[in-house]
């Protein structure tokens, strides 16, 4: 698989390095601090989160799919490292440290052969609404999770409810001067935002909380602040102190690092593409995040994978190409070399300020308001509640988002809309038709359609196959009358057919003959006729015609003519 590298900057324009160099500049601010705090939540020393950007933001440039995805360490995965590694570790930190840099080759590994081999099209089994719903369930997990820093209290562990619930218990205990610094903070990235798009508010936000700490001495009063960095570039190649068996241990939970990476770059990277027209291409998408993780592993890194806030930021800030991303790597650089004293002022209330502005306009409940919407009355009639299918894989997402954590709030939302989606297949709608003109039309949409008692024309609008053939068996059954003497079905609207739904055909074609009642084809597609020629044998066989008229040509003239 050819896989072309830094696509986005292909056909690249003078007038876009601007935004670029601005929205680098602005997401080198927000990223800088908060993969410090990611890599706290992984267990790792706080620099070992800028090791991971840089190489990160580099090849995940050189071979992802997306113009404005922001790869680098994330709340999610870091948690998941913690949980993984916490186990093997065995309390020795040293080991501890090289366990999460091998973690993050073996999802490299994994994320690049998953690629390579095309396993994209897993993406297909994400829909858009369950995608929705997960990208709005983890905006809210991520503000939540923000919202103790930018008030100065104390937050608490459990799922957003518990998270919430602790906020509200602790706002008695808040730090005013905290609470000022973040209100004021948001207040200004958002105003920025409103009335002056083009000046880059997450930036100004940052710079004016390091000066505010720096001139009113608020680390002193109570305001928490980022704190000491380690300078210097990392150690690059394999962790030490580790054997195979370390990483083969390794590659069974990178796969379900792999998943919620791949999930939540995926979100991110669809989110954005729609607003700018383009396409993203899931298997390039793995490989960048293989790439990305293999180069922060193979740098002392941690895993990493798309970010939803910070290529919110990216978006909000103008990013055109890459381009914004390799700004940010080569920021980093210079953070790690030079700048780290410069970050340790920035209050964590500024910074959570940031990263709630970035993701607010991800909680899109007016889309899930439109994919509640979607429904008719026939609609409601033929699936019941099942007719809001993508609604409610929504909200399964969310809700499973909001209630039991990332990776299986994902898992529930893919879950509820492939068992909406077995079971409106396993329940289709099957249309008697009657005669328009040249056409034949569902009777319940057009009253008018002309039909006769003794011919009973049906539709399955789904493919026929063993989970629906005893529902469409008996439907059909009980449409027919006293009167009925021939049945056609219409199989246009049937693409396929499996051999459980070809002996339920053939079982039903005896079934009817016993009742006097003929029974027929009409108009059936290659596979459908294909399915079905192999599965008869014998002299019994069901008459297959080009049309609907020509099935009932035979049928004599009705009422009868009197003789």
């Amino acid at each position: 698989m050819a896989v072309p590298v830094f696509e986005s900057l292909r056909g690249y324009q003078r007038g876009w390095v601007r935004p670029d160099v601005i929205a680098g500049l602005t997401v080198w601010a927000v990223l800088v601090p908060e993969a410090l705090a990611y890599a706290s939540i992984a267990g790792v020393p706080p620099v070992v989160g800028l090791y991971a950007a840089v190489p990160a933001l580099v090849l995940y440039a050189l071979a992802g799919s997306s113009r404005h995805l922001v790869v680098g360490p994330m709340s999610a995965t870091a948690a998941l490292s913690a949980a993984i590694i916490a186990p093997l570790a065995g309390g020795d930190s040293g080991r501890y440290i090289a366990l999460t840099a091998a973690l993050a080759i073996a999802t490299g590994l994994v994320g690049l052969l998953a690629g390579l081999i095309r396993l994209g099209f897993i993406a297909a089994f994400i829909s858009e609404p369950v995608l929705k719903g997960f990208i709005v369930g983890l905006a809210l997990v991520i503000i939540i999770g923000q919202v103790p820093e930018l008030l100065g209290v104390d937050g608490h562990e459990g799922n957003f409810f518990g998270q919430a619930w602790g906020v509200l218990a602790n706002l008695g205990e808040m730090n005013w001067r905290t609470t000022t610094v973040g209100l004021l903070s948001l207040a200004l990235v958002l105003a920025m935002r409103r009335w002056l798009p083009f000046v880059p508010g997450a930036l100004l936000a940052v710079f004016f909380g390091i000066a505010a700490v720096q001139l009113f001495g608020l680390d002193d009063e109570g305001v928490a602040i980022v704190g000491h960095i380690d300078a210097g570039l990392p150690a690059l190649g394999l962790p030490s102190g580790l054997d195979p068996h370390d990483y083969l241990d390794l590659l069974g939970p990178a796969v379900a690092v792999v998943l919620i990476g791949f999930a939540e770059g995926l979100g991110a990277a669809k989110t954005y593409a729609a607003k700018a027209n383009y396409s993203i291409d899931p298997n390039r998408e793995l490989i960048g995040l293989g790439a990305a993780n293999l180069g922060s592993g193979l740098s002392s890194g941690m895993v990493v994978n798309g970010s939803l806030s910070k290529t919110a930021v990216n978006g909000g800030a103008g990013a055109r190409t890459q381009l914004s991303g390799l700004v940010v790597a080569a920021l980093t650089v210079l953070t790690l070399l030079f700048l780290t004293g410069l970050f340790e002022q920035l209050p964590e209330a500024t910074l959570a300020a940031v990263v709630i502005a970035a993701v607010i306009e991800l909680v899109d409940f007016t889309a899930l308001r439109r994919l509640y919407g979607v429904w008719t009355q026939l609609l409601g009639s033929i699936y019941g509640r099942a007719a809001r299918a993508d609604f409610l894989g929504a909200l399964a997402a969310l809700l499973g988002v909001l209630l039991f954590d990332t990776l299986p709030g994902l898992l529930i939302g893919i879950g509820v809309a492939m068992l909406l989606l077995v079971y409106r297949t396993s329940q289709p709608h099957i249309a008697a038709l009657g005669e328009q003109g040249p056409v034949w039309v569902d009777r319940v949409r057009h009253p008018a359609a002309r039909a006769r008692p003794d011919l009973l024309v049906v539709r399955v609008e789904a493919g026929l196959f063993f989970a629906n053939a005893d529902y469409v068996e008996q439907h059909i059954k009980s449409l027919c009358t006293d009167a009925t003497r021939l049945v056609v079905l219409d199989a246009e609207t049937s693409p396929s057919l499996d051999v459980t739904a070809a002996a339920m055909l053939l079982d039903l074609r005896t079934a009817l003959a016993r009742e006097r009642i003929d029974f027929r084809i009409a108009r059936s597609v290659a596979q459908f006729g294909d399915e079905l020629g192999s599965a008869q044998t014998g002299d019994a066989r069901i008459g297959i015609y080009p049309t609907v008229a020509a099935a009932a040509a035979d049928l004599p003239e009705y009422p009868p003519t009197p003789s």
